[in-house]
């Protein structure tokens, strides 16, 4: 739910150390390394190498869909990842250690669960593809709980997207690329600069 805070942001797929370097450099709240088909996608080891790079204050946060669960706890026990990020719906049958925290991901047009989620990331039907999650809906559930908007976002439209969902957070991956799978550092700073001067504006509004 939205509240007069500071803005939670994530960068998701990252793959290279220049990633690592931008995102500690904007003092990001989270980093994710996708374990699920993609061009963004990494080896359990690739992530805990590049994980280790990052500052200790930075969460990392595993991101799957539909994983096996042979692959979850290959990640879990090579990553040591703070937060285990996956669809809703594969929770159900999945069994990740009780130190990993969820971050379940509800997409737009598919059931929403009830009750929701503490906090739950909103995109898209699809990830990684920069399409934009629907934003009615998103300000709708960030009202009721602490929601990290992702899909489509960029640094074009991150401060329009924070002033119309009012989100826990923002994440993005897509968007901040100089080519598919390669973070473009510049577009990292620029996005983040951005979102939390949006969010500022939106807390000296209040």
């Amino acid at each position: 739910m939205a509240t007069l805070r500071r803005m939670w942001i994530k960068i998701c797929g990252i793959t290279t150390v220049d990633a690592i370097t931008a995102a500690e450099a904007s003092n990001v709240d989270a980093i994710g390394f996708v374990f699920a088909p993609s061009p963004r996608q990494v080896t359990p080891r690739q992530a805990a190498q590049l994980a280790a790079l990052a500052p200790p204050g930075i969460l990392r946060i595993a991101v799957t869909q539909h994983p096996l669960q042979i692959l979850v706890d290959e990640i879990c026990r090579t990553l040591k990842p703070d937060f285990f990020q996956t669809d809703v719906e594969d929770l159900r049958e999945l069994k990740v250690p009780a130190h990993i925290k969820i971050l379940p991901v509800v997409r737009f047009g598919r059931k929403t669960p009830h009750p929701l989620p503490a906090r739950m990331l909103f995109e898209g039907p699809s990830s990684g593809i920069g399409e934009m999650a629907d934003w009615g809906r998103a300000a709708e559930l960030s009202a009721q709980t602490e929601l990290i908007l992702a899909g489509g976002l960029t640094p074009a439209n991150v401060a329009d997207a924070i002033a119309a969902v009012r989100p826990y957070g923002v994440d993005v991956s897509s968007g901040v690329e100089a080519s598919a799978g390669v973070k473009d550092p510049a577009k990292i700073i620029e996005f983040v600069n951005r979102a939390r001067a949006a969010a500022a504006l939106l807390k000296a509004e209040t």
